[in-house]
């Protein structure tokens, strides 16, 4: 009887007509979607070019004039399968043109000027699918950065955890945009190259990141750049050229060389290709901390890192709570969110300690997207930023930046009371922080934070007496790091001298304790304020 089957089924099999044949392959077929429309055999090379591992050359289906959407997920789950049944085929597919669609799941493709050098902006507001996109695509060529329980938990009465994208190989999270960014360009602009024109985190990535994908990359910087930026941007593998005394000079000049050349000019901006790749840190946010009450980004005029991830993490989750941090002189992003536009004539005074977070607001849509799906925005100030460097140096031994630094110092000043008890994700992005500043910067905290102290005081000017000044200091237990005597320029009674010390101590108590005792012992004793 099943031989009787087997034999019926194999005539049927073979009166079948070679369309039917096709269009049953198609139907399960695992990575296409049916798709009906006919295409030109010349056509199908403009595509995409298949270069087979074995067996020749492979089709799965009919290639239509708008590929439908592929499923990142699936297709990495129906490979593992089947290799582990011991028969599966593989091949490499390499996008050569159209790849907008291909991500965008048949979009139609926003025409561009040919005399415009720049990356255009697509208004339109990213989806879940374009961020998973990103994630396979780039997920071989920026670092899964870990998400660890910190320290600082017990002292701010919170479970924290935090997202090192400090680890990243440039030492931000701009990679994930970036790289993103520099695969979806058309072959025939990766071979022409790339350039841009600053000194930004942004700029770093392009130039490692461009240089790992053979793409000619040039970056043009002002003559007052840190040498070590230079230095670095050189090593990545990036032309660097000197020029103007300016950012603007050196932005006038890189546009103008993109016109002459036929290099792409890029600049941060809020493309939807850019802000995918950003919002990837929501994905790994979500899939390594289970339960999440709360994340926190940092914000500013570049906000485009808080809005990709709030468009993945509400996605995932809409009771997540997504708040942004920017800072107190210039809050950019609380201003543009309340005038409903970016706002463009906020400026900063300190650019090298702040970094990319003092840039402008850069576009529609990273703002469209903060206004809609960001929980809230909070400002911070200064000293709370130091304050917070200085709690990543000591218990997660993390060099960051103020970019860095700005989620935690919400916490750390008390912006966020609704949070105790909770579980919070604190994204840290960036540790590029130049030499010359890390000493000026933990100087700085260690004196807000009431462990480095300064105070003058007069004793007479005879044997023992420093000496029993320097008692006092040893049995306070505080660590003396300078000591100065001064006996000419003093308005005292003669043979005194002014003696001016500065110790540490270990926290605010121990300040207070130190300082009753000098007073005790010596009541003109002056406490120099902070």
């Amino acid at each position: 009887m099943n031989f009787a089957a087997q034999f019926l089924y194999s005539r049927v099999l073979k009166n079948r007509t070679p369309r039917d044949r096709s269009r049953e392959d198609e139907e399960y077929d695992p990575f296409w979607q049916r798709d009906d429309n006919k295409i030109k055999k010349q056509d199908v090379p403009a595509l995409c070019d298949l270069h087979c591992c074995k067996d020749g050359l492979i089709r799965n289906g009919l290639i239509g004039q708008k590929p439908p959407s592929i499923n990142p997920e699936r297709l990495k789950d129906f490979g593992e399968e089947d290799y582990l049944n011991g028969d599966v085929k593989t091949w490499e597919m390499k996008i050569v043109s159209r790849n907008e669609e291909l991500l965008r799941d048949g979009l139609s493709h926003i025409p561009q000027s040919s005399s415009r050098t720049s990356l255009s902006s697509c208004n339109k507001l990213i989806r879940f699918e374009d961020i998973s996109a990103a994630a396979f695509k780039i997920q071989c060529s920026v670092q899964k950065t870990p998400c660890m329980y910190s320290r600082l938990s017990k002292q701010y009465g919170m479970d924290i955890y935090l997202k090192k994208e400090f680890l990243q190989y440039t030492g931000s999270v701009k990679e994930r945009g970036v790289i993103y960014l520099l695969t979806s360009l058309p072959q025939d602009q990766q071979r022409k190259g790339v350039i841009v024109a600053s000194d930004s985190n942004f700029s770093m990535a392009v130039a490692y990141h461009a240089s790992e994908l053979r793409i000619p990359v040039f970056v043009i910087m002002s003559t007052s750049t840190s040498p070590a930026r230079v230095k670095m941007c050189r090593e990545y593998g990036a032309m660097v050229i000197s020029y103007g005394t300016t950012a603007k000079d050196s932005q006038t000049h890189a546009r103008r060389l993109a016109q002459e050349n036929g290099y792409l000019y890029l600049e941060e901006e809020d493309s939807a290709v850019y802000l995918s790749g950003l919002g990837t840190v929501g994905l790994e946010v979500y899939e390594q901390v289970p339960k999440l009450d709360a994340v926190i980004f940092p914000a500013g005029g570049h906000c485009g890192l808080l809005a990709g991830s709030a468009a993945a993490l509400k996605h995932l989750n809409p009771h997540i709570s997504v708040i942004g941090v920017e800072s107190e002189s210039f809050p950019v992003l609380q201003q543009s969110l309340k005038a409903g536009h970016p706002i463009e004539d906020q400026a900063c005074s300190n650019h090298h300690f702040y970094g990319d977070v003092s840039g402008l607001c850069f576009g529609s849509n990273s703002l469209q997207l903060t206004g809609k799906l960001v929980d809230k925005v909070v400002a911070v100030r200064e000293e709370d930023i130091l304050i917070s460097m200085l709690r990543l140096l000591e218990y997660e031994r993390a060099t960051v930046d103020a970019e860095g630094a700005i989620g935690l110092a919400a916490l750390v000043a008390g912006k966020l009371p609704e949070l105790k008890g909770k579980r919070v994700a604190v994204v840290v992005c960036s540790g590029n922080l130049e030499l010359h500043l890390l000493q000026q910067c933990i100087a700085r905290a260690l004196t807000l934070d009431n462990r480095v102290c300064r105070f003058s005081l007069v004793v007479s000017d005879c044997p023992g007496d420093i000496s029993k000044l320097l008692e006092v200091l040893a049995r306070e237990e505080v660590r003396v790091l300078d000591i100065k005597q001064e006996r000419t320029f003093v308005t005292s009674e003669l043979f005194t001298v002014e003696v001016t010390c500065t110790v540490e101590t270990r926290d605010k108590i121990h300040t207070a304790q130190l300082r009753n005792a000098l007073l005790e012992r010596y009541p003109t004793a002056v406490w120099t304020e902070r």
